[in-house]
């Protein structure tokens, strides 16, 4: 941005502008270059919230079949560093965004539910228009992929990843006692209203099994790196989002007509493994279930040679 701003400030024909061609000079010269600036920085519209646009930054990468990579709570796009890096190298076009609250899209105080989110995923999607599509949920983007699937259909899609799971339910409820106790969110709400970035620490803590794996899979610099994005988060968004966790996805799987592969570790402290993924293939058509043995949550950064391994011979 600081190199932005020098090149107008110095650019010959504006200051000639300033010089004596008048300020409309000036101004067009400069809507011009703030024009390429945000074009170098890309996103797409999905709706306003009173007088400012509600904005999805998304970066798109590459050439071939396209693959959509939707990160997890609360993290960014370019948390998909280490799938990216392979996905360009084997020929695939690789398209991140950040979902709204996050990163560098918009933070709205309104819209964080599945409905909300598989509508702003449908908005791009049409944008890029991208057609034979895969797409990859990571936690919370799990979410997203099943509910777009199930509202939006797959005529862009012909197959689906989901790491991490948040479907089919996680909320333990009286038809679905496999959940997780109520009482554990309503703790995290509290904990986020009294200090979230305090929070953020036993997350991370839990997110990557710190105890078990710092110092091999997950280094002091990358806990902070995840750390330092989440801080930056809208403080609205860090606190909608726990409540549409407990989403109930069960109505959305048997609308999905495309193979699905489930990638999510054992030792998962966040979503655990036998509440989420390992209910999937009995509730979806087409549905392969890879166990990562001793992965925690985050396993696309703790463990990115299975993954992307078996996310490779997924796509074929």
């Amino acid at each position: 941005m600081i190199g932005w701003r020098h090149r107008i400030r110095n650019y010959p024909a504006v200051a000639g502008a300033t010089a004596g061609a008048g300020p409309s000079a000036y101004s067009n010269r400069a809507q011009r270059e703030s024009q390429k600036w945000r074009e170098v920085i890309a996103s797409v519209t999905v709706g306003t919230e009173n007088s400012a646009p509600i904005e999805i930054h998304y970066e798109d990468h590459g050439s071939g079949r396209p693959i959509v990579l939707i990160h997890g709570y609360p993290l960014n796009g370019n948390s998909w560093e280490r799938q990216e890096r392979e996905l360009l190298a084997n020929g695939y076009r690789v398209i991140t965004y950040d979902r709204r609250g996050f990163g560098k899209s918009s933070q709205p105080t309104f819209g964080y539910d599945y409905d909300t989110f598989a509508g702003d995923l449908e908005v791009l999607m049409v944008h890029l228009d991208l057609r034979d599509a895969v797409l990859v949920g990571f936690s919370m983007g799990s979410g997203e992929v099943i509910r777009y699937l199930a509202t939006y259909g797959s005529a862009r899609v012909r197959k689906a990843a989901l790491l991490g799971t948040i479907p089919p339910f996680v909320l333990k409820t009286d038809d679905n006692p496999e959940g997780v106790d109520g009482k554990i969110f309503a703790d995290i709400e509290a904990a986020i209203v009294t200090d979230r970035y305090a929070f953020f620490e036993g997350f991370f803590n839990n997110f990557y099994n710190v105890d078990v794996l710092g110092g091999t899979r997950i280094s002091d610099r990358a806990w902070q790196a995840s750390f330092n994005v989440a801080a930056g988060s809208s403080p609205h968004a860090t606190y909608a989002c726990v409540d549409t966790w407990l989403t109930d996805f069960r109505a959305d799987l048997p609308k999905i007509d495309v193979p699905v592969l489930v990638l999510h570790g054992t030792e998962d402290r966040i979503l655990p493994f036998e509440a989420t993924a390992a209910r999937l293939p009995a509730l979806i058509a087409d549905c392969t279930l890879v166990p990562v043995e001793g992965g925690p949550h985050n396993i696309a950064w703790t463990y990115p040679e299975e993954v992307n391994a078996a996310l490779l011979t997924f796509l074929g």
